[in-house]
């Protein structure tokens, strides 16, 4: 069965062909680099996201600091991980780098921030 992927790997977004019969790739078009295929292999057996977002910042030049997952979450539990990540406000200033939840939902990926913001 052929079916198509566009890999999110790299700003390329290669539009992917994939001919899978089951539940193993048999053949793979379309990809510029073999991140491409390593991509299409882990969709087939455990699908994997990273987010990047923002949380609320109280006493802030800006109201929010971006912040984005240390390591990719499995792609189910995506709406849990943001549900999370809303309950959450930091006090300014805070850095870059600050991680404002470890280990999230249990996974070894930790939310951090992204952009510094200063105190108002």
């Amino acid at each position: 069965m052929l079916r198509e992927f566009t890999c999110i790997i790299c700003p390329n977004g290669c539009e992917i062909e994939a001919d899978i019969e089951d539940g193993k790739l048999l053949s793979i078009e379309g990809a510029t680099c073999p991140r491409g295929e390593a991509y299409v292999r882990q969709e087939l057996t455990d699908p994997q996201r990273n987010i990047a977002t923002s949380v609320l910042v109280k006493n802030g030049v800006l109201p929010l600091a971006s912040v984005r997952l240390t390591s990719p979450v499995p792609k189910e539990r995506i709406f849990d991980v943001m549900a999370e990540v809303r309950k959450v406000t930091v006090e300014a200033p805070v850095q870059a780098g600050t991680v404002v939840i470890k280990g999230i939902l249990g996974y070894d990926s930790d939310v951090i921030v992204t952009k510094t913001v200063t105190r108002k």
